[in-house]
């Protein structure tokens, strides 16, 4: 019963966590996508024509703007002049000088590929949720300036290209891709652009003897799309301030150039609009994702037909620089910037068609050659397009809401959206241009505020119910943590027909609701959630009366109040610490100096006794700070790498020489035992350690030959294959001659990790792996230890007093018997939880998440480099080259709950305890992040709260699966010691008392575990934590 007891209740999380990470998602970003919108454009007389006939849109996947403006040196010098720093795209440049109007164009968060040309191309901000279902081919019901052309051809990756053309209405929109194989990242990318280049001049050529294809082409509201993937791969693989990125600068403003040139050519009517601009930039590191302002700050440039000519400041600083553009050398030409989604309506403006339904971008006016009245017309079109998106969500909000509340805005007398509209019109008739220009912005503003009403019409309910329901996990896991691990299930749920109606009756309620308001499917399971915890709660509340008392029972005076408060605020606040270490990684250094001094806590004669032991502890948690003060942003050091591969490799050498001295619990010289052929064990071994020698030459290898720019070999790229395929094995092997140690057994799990470790590895990561292992070890002996320790003082205190046991003994067995039922729990072999094991899943909590920070910052997207990945798979495959680095985050976990396992058993207590108080309380974790989630302000934060709630959420998830590689790794593992011992007394003390056999014995048994809770030493060990 008690292993289904705890299967059910980590099924219960599982399933829970899983459905309330949607939950933001229902709540803070809900779609804004809708159909059923009437359409927009500029009403023109039949004898005028739109600013262009067709645009062309240039993107340069992964292009900051500060590169494409700065000056820089000739990246392949060949003469002392080019040294001198130069504008590496004349070209574009020139058209900022002479020709169009330029800017920053600002992207949001996500900072990838989809959901950036999404918004160019669409003019609206993805919903994160669609994003997070698919990367590359995953096209949602969203309409784009490519459905609302004539036709639209593009050229570039298979991982954009393919969502806007099928996407769009049939047979409308052409795309010309290359294979996958091309996008290589271990050898310079610009294949890739020049690919592209190549095969529009090949488009145009074959324009000329094909009659249909020229015939085509000589419509008008036409759109040609280039996207230009090198810049972003060779970002990645090179950083942006590498000579292979500022040369594919030099190459795309080369091929826009001619391509442009063609294009003019071809034409000659001087009727095209051209548009250069980026999906989103790259930080310094070579990665994007996040909301840093190098990630989100984009070139664009415009010319052509339709674009308003540069507007020159000569001898003064020119409106809209700042700081950032102070090195780009053109203070002179002002710069215009705009929001990512308003290029949607710049392109859709110039090319004459109609606005794309869904977007919600403001058209810049200042890119615009057009007089004032026809910029005033525009700006109304634009204005009208959102308060049509607006009208049809309000409607559909009217039609599942009992009580509608209006957005006050727009619902006034006289503030109606088709009365604005009526009067801007007639300010434009009677020809006051400039305000109908004010209104129509202003209009827009409101406009979008409606539709932010819309989306957050349901907040406050939704907010209000996942917070219950999260409370009510909280506390329902800590109940199940009671009834089945400190009270071994003796106390059976508590229901009434009272309660059941109660309960019922508020699900229903709430149920009904949902039907009449047409609501998600995931709002059923929000409100079933928390009515089952806490109906699941109100049928326990004699286990909790039953385990307050067992718990909390020698808190009688004021003095152990306060010190119980003390500590209660003390562990909350360290687990608050950690939501804040999320973003401050520091505060992990600061913890672990501070669990540097745990073993003083419990006193000198302790120090004395564990002398070794605790000096080992101490040295671990000083060696573990300094990785987060480190930069979570590494570039590749080969010398590093070989350097923790080395000493893994000597720790496994110095198991082979030492080896009886580590089995016989490190005393010397070892305790006799009777020998056993353990050969084939220690090959094994050694083979391990062989494995990671040749993980390291490998690596190091593969490292200098991608440096070089030669290319993986594919030698290298199999043998990486081979180590790591086999080491991950080996464990398998050591069945042939089972060593059942337990330190026999982590230093095979180690060893195991180790190759992969290296491979994977960029920086001082092998490091870590070494350092982390070696503070678990000890502090698995440690805390060992200090069971052991506080046992005995606590026996000591028992015996001195054996009359008090009897009557608290005596107390509990009656408290006990008028609350079970008839029926007698099954025999336990594990020892109840007490406070002292609080601390205990504390620690472990702390380990948790330094495995998670201390290498780098797993809640930013920007954190991952994909160098290590490049040495087993050099083509990009976001989903396999994702596989790899999850892989290598996974490793940390698996030791963590190898030794978790250990610690179980060495303590006595049953394999899921330590876990299930961990998944009870790392919730508090979660719903502070859920109450900082932003969907508005800096988009750095915006993404980071994001990924914090998701991270801290799937945090449990993780620790349930814990429970199953924890069995795994551990099982047929020999720990001796006491806990076992301890456990198993503790079991036989509880049967006497549920059997009605009191005796001191068995009182004692009971007891004696329980008064090391007592101890002030432990009290402050929490804090100490």
């Amino acid at each position: 019963m008690a292993a289904f007891a705890r299967f059910r209740f980590l099924a219960i999380a599982v399933i829970f966590h899983f459905v309330y990470i949607f939950s933001i998602f229902d709540i803070y970003f809900v779609s804004p996508i809708v159909t059923g919108m009437n359409l927009f454009h500029v009403e023109r007389p039949a004898s005028s024509s739109a600013p262009a006939d067709r645009l062309v849109l240039f993107v340069g996947d992964g292009l900051r703007a500060d590169k494409a403006f700065q000056s820089h040196p000739e990246p392949y010098p060949t003469s002392d002049d080019d040294l001198t720093p130069r504008p590496l795209a004349p070209f574009l440049r020139s058209k900022v000088l002479e020709e169009g109007t330029f800017g920053v164009s600002h992207t949001r968060v996500p900072t990838e590929s989809r959901p950036g040309h999404v918004a160019l191309i669409a003019g609206l901000y993805e919903d994160v949720s669609a994003v997070t279902t698919g990367w590359k081919m995953n096209p949602v019901n969203f309409d784009s300036l490519f459905n609302r052309s004539r036709h639209t051809w593009s050229w570039g990756s298979p991982d954009i290209l393919p969502m806007f053309e099928h996407g769009a209405v049939p047979g409308r929109v052409d795309g010309y891709t290359y294979g996958h194989e091309l996008e290589d990242f271990s050898s310079d990318a610009l294949v890739l652009d020049l690919w592209v280049f190549d095969h529009v001049k090949d488009f145009f050529a074959e324009a000329r003897t094909n009659k249909t294809l020229y015939n085509a082409l000589k419509e008008d509201k036409i759109v040609f799309f280039l996207h230009l993937l090198g810049l972003d791969t060779n970002g990645h693989s090179y950083r942006p301030y590498s000579k292979e990125y500022l040369n594919n600068i030099k190459v795309v403003d080369q091929g826009v150039k001619e391509v442009a040139g063609l294009i003019d050519n071809f034409y000659g009517d001087d009727r095209t609009a051209f548009v250069f601009t980026a999906d989103h930039g790259m930080s310094d590191w070579g990665s994007h994702g996040d909301g840093h302002p190098n990630n989100t700050r984009t070139p664009l440039i415009a010319w052509g037909s339709g674009v308003a000519k540069p507007q020159l400041y000569p001898g003064e600083v020119a409106p809209g620089h700042d700081e950032y553009s102070s090195d780009w050398n053109l203070d002179n030409v002002r710069r215009h910037d705009v929001a990512q989604a308003d290029v949607a309506a710049l392109m859709a403006y110039l090319v004459g068609v109609d606005f794309p339904a869904n977007s919600v971008g403001e058209l810049p006016l200042s890119f615009l050659a057009a007089d004032i009245q026809e910029k005033a017309k525009a700006s109304l079109v634009n204005a009208q397009g959102i308060l049509e998106q607006y009208r049809v969500k309000e409607e559909k909000k009217k039609a599942t809401e009992l009580r509608y509340r209006p957005y006050r805005p727009l619902s006034d007398n006289g503030l109606s959206p088709e009365r604005r509209v009526a009067d801007i019109k007639q300010l434009i008739e009677a020809g006051h241009y400039e305000e109908a220009i004010e209104e129509s912005a202003a209009l827009m503003k409101v406009g979008l505020g409606g539709l932010r009403y819309l989306q957050t019409y349901d907040w406050l309910f939704l907010r209000a119910l996942i917070t219950i329901g999260y409370l009510g996990w909280i506390v329902y896991g800590l109940t199940t943590v009671v009834d089945l691990h400190v009270l071994h299930g003796l106390v059976q749920p508590s229901r009434t027909l009272v309660g059941a109606v109660v309960f019922s009756s508020v699900l229903v309620a709430l149920y009904a609701s949902f039907i009449v308001s047409h609501s998600p499917l995931t709002y059923y399971a929000y409100a079933f959630f928390t009515v089952f915890f806490w109906e699941e709660v109100f049928a326990r509340r004699e286990s909790i009366a039953e385990g307050r008392k067992r718990l909390f029972g020698h808190v009688k005076t004021g003095g152990n109040v306060a010190s119980l408060l003390f500590n209660c605020a003390a562990y909350v606040g360290i687990i608050v610490s950690l939501a804040l270490g999320y973003i401050h990684r520091e505060i992990l250094t600061i913890l672990f100096v501070l669990a540097s001094f745990w073993p003083a806590v419990y006193g000198i004669s302790f120090l004395q006794k564990h002398t070794s032991l605790s000096a080992l502890w101490f040295l671990s948690c000083l060696a573990m700070s300094p990785f987060t003060l480190l930069p979570a942003m590494k570039t590749e050091d080969v010398n590093l790498i070989m350097i923790g591969g080395s000493l893994m490799v000597l720790v496994g050498i110095l198991y082979l020489v030492f080896e009886d001295f580590v089995l016989a619990d490190f005393t010397w010289p070892p305790k006799s035992s009777s020998k056993t052929d353990n050969s084939l064990s220690r090959s094994l071994v050694g083979i391990q350690v062989g494995l990671t020698i040749l993980s390291m030459l490998v690596t190091r290898s593969s490292a200098l030959s991608l440096q070089a720019k030669q290319g993986l070999p594919r030698g290298n790229q199999v043998m990486g294959f081979v180590v790591l395929v086999t080491s991950l094995l080996m464990p398998l092997a050591h069945r042939l001659q089972p060593n059942n140690h337990y330190m026999h057994r982590l230093l095979v799990i180690f060893l195991t990790c180790a190759p992969t470790f290296v491979i994977l590895t960029i920086s001082y990561e092998g490091l870590f792996y070494l350092v982390f292992s070696g503070l678990l070890v000890s502090w698995v002996r440690l805390e060992h230890a200090v069971y052991e320790f506080m046992s005995a003082k606590s026996t000591t205190t028992t015996a001195s007093s054996p009359k008090e046991s009897s009557t608290n003994g005596s107390a509990a067995e009656k408290e006990t018997q008028s609350t079970t039922t008839a029926s007698k729990p099954q025999q336990q072999s594990f020892r109840p939880l007490t406070l002292h094991d609080a601390r205990v899943a504390l620690f472990f909590f702390v380990l948790l998440q330094s495995a998670f920070f201390s290498t780098g910052n797993v809640a930013s997207i920007s954190s991952f480099s994909l160098e290590s990945v490049n040495r087993l798979m050099p083509v990009f495959d976001p989903f396999s080259q994702g596989a790899l680095l999850i892989l290598k985050l996974m490793i940390p976990f698996a030791l963590i709950s190898a030794n978790l396992g250990i610690l179980n058993k060495r303590l006595g207590v049953a394999p899921s305890a330590l876990l299930m108080v961990v998944m009870a309380i790392s919730d508090i974790l979660t719903l502070y992040f859920f109450w900082v989630v932003k969907d508005e302000g800096s988009w750095l934060e915006i993404g980071s709260t994001i990924s914090h709630f998701v991270i801290a959420s799937l945090l449990c998830i993780f620790v349930a699966a814990l429970e199953g590689v924890s069995a795994f790794f551990i099982a047929g593992v020999e720990v001796g010691g006491a806990g076992a011992g301890a456990g198993a007394a503790v079991a036989d003390g509880y049967k006497q008392l549920v059997d009605g056999k009191e005796t001191n014995g068995a009182a004692a048994a009971v007891e004696n575990v329980a008064p090391v809770t007592v101890s002030n030493g432990d009290a402050a060990g929490v804090v100490a934590s």
